[in-house]
């Protein structure tokens, strides 16, 4: 078996984690979800989310992970030899790979946009109705989404087979400074759009009775979803740091790169949508109908818009290199393939999983699993129950079952003075993450 590596630089352990929560659930779900749910009530309780639940949660897998150096599926077995425990590993392979089908689909589509945009007349549709009407023909289509749905998953692969330095690191080191890049660019270009003020005070401006039972229950689930936990990736990143890593500080640095994204992608669509009188309640297809139509009424909107499906794509890459880690390393660790093999095996049933998601929308529409459609069946099932279930049980296992001073010693790298943040973490992770995850749950499942 290949020697485990290790990020080489504190910059590439940031931004590779970040990057492993920087993704489409912030430019592409978090617009939606805050627009929905009532601006910035939702944006508040959404940040408390992160502290109290996500960022636990985080800590937690993040001790798993250096603790045992090997993939996220041995970890449990690690830690519990001899139990049960050991089938919670077996949840957090199965979620990323299920995920990563369906998010190739629309890092696919956002390349399509991406041309498009660039091209003479290629996005000129006249209305929301036409943009609509487009879209929709194009997803349906057999070959033309996969083209780009498998040209995606190349340039994934490309990246994932050199490996945890010369890939993910480099790769994350030169994505997430141009993805910010991309955000401020768009933010100064906000400030000088009419609705500009609306939408800062949609973003800004907390109407407290927007506040739900609901709305509570969607920012945490969003707070779960955007910050990656629960899937297994970062105890699998973690299990590629030094022992010097602080693992507090990155967790709440990740934590804070996460949120600003967010903000900044709301800085860029509301004060859009609202010079433009759009409701910025629309659902997910804001970013591949509305925004479009919306750009093309702008002076240099080609400009915009391709440099909008770039941040998407960015966006997009970040997240399908992390949820393809989590698999690759269990394949390296549990069947002891080298990196290529392993990415290799991985790549075919990315291809085989994509094709069936991206067809669901046309040639095989037909075929239903539980009365949804082959890509909705794989977001549900991930989303609602996987992606709960690992989170619930992480924050159950470092609350409840594993030796306190080990996860102190981690906590302090090996120091004998306990973090000042240790009793209110055990706290969140016996009491308020599993209490949380258990609503999300629910609501998921429409229990609630």
């Amino acid at each position: 078996m290949e020697k485990r590596a290790s990020f080489r630089t504190k910059l590439g352990v940031i931004a590779a984690t970040a990057g492993s929560a920087v993704g489409l659930g912030n430019i592409w779900r978090f617009p939606y979800e805050t627009g929905q749910n009532g601006g910035s009530a939702f944006i508040l309780i959404y940040i408390a989310c992160v502290l109290f639940l996500a960022l636990p949660v985080m800590m937690a897998e993040f001790v798993i992970g250096r603790h045992t150096r090997t993939n996220a599926s041995h970890a449990f077995g690690k830690l519990a030899p001899h139990s049960w425990w050991k089938y919670i590993g077996y949840i957090c392979i199965s979620a990323p790979v299920i995920i990563v089908g369906y998010y190739f689909v629309i890092s696919g589509w956002s390349l399509e946009y991406v041309v498009q945009s660039l091209i003479p007349g290629g996005l000129s549709a006249q209305s929301a109705a036409e943009y609509n009407a487009e879209f929709n023909q194009f997803i349906s289509t057999p070959i033309k989404p996969l083209i780009w749905i498998f040209l995606f998953i190349f340039i994934n692969h490309f990246i994932m087979i050199r490996g945890v330095n010369s890939g993910i690191e480099k790769a994350a080191n030169i994505m997430m400074p141009v993805l910010f890049l991309i955000l401020i660019i768009f933010g100064i270009r906000s400030m000088f759009l009419p609705g500009f003020d609306e939408g800062m005070k949609f973003l800004f401006q907390p109407d407290f009775s927007k506040i739900t039972p609901n709305v509570v229950i969607r920012a945490m689930g969003q707070a779960f979803f955007s910050t990656s936990v629960g899937m297994g990736i970062l105890i699998t990143y973690a299990s590629y740091y030094s022992k010097s890593t602080g693992l507090g500080r990155t967790a709440l640095t990740v934590g804070c790169f996460d949120t600003l994204v967010s903000m900044l992608s709301g800085i860029l669509i509301f004060p859009t949508v609202f010079t433009f009188g759009i409701s910025p309640a629309q659902g997910p297809e804001l970013i591949f109908i509305t925004l479009p139509n919306l750009f093309s009424q702008m002076p240099l909107g080609w400009l915009w818009s391709s440099m909008f499906f770039v941040l998407v794509s960015l966006a997009a890459l970040t997240s399908t290199i992390s949820l393809s880690e989590v698999s690759i390393a269990f394949l390296q660790d549990a069947r002891h393939y080298s990196r290529r093999k392993a990415t290799t095996v991985m790549t075919c049933i990315y291809l085989s999983l994509a094709t069936l998601c991206s067809l669901s929308f046309g040639a095989l529409n037909h075929i239903r699993i539980f009365g949804k459609t082959i890509f909705d069946a794989c977001d549900y099932f991930s989303s609602n129950i996987l992606l709960p279930a690992g989170g619930l049980f992480i924050s159950i296992f470092v609350g409840w079952y594993l030796n306190k001073k080990l996860v102190c010693r981690e906590l302090s790298n090996d120091s004998s003075k306990k973090p000042w943040y240790f009793d209110i973490l055990m706290f969140c992770l016996r009491f308020v993450a599993p209490i949380s995850i258990f609503l999300i749950f629910l609501s998921g499942l429409n229990l609630m």
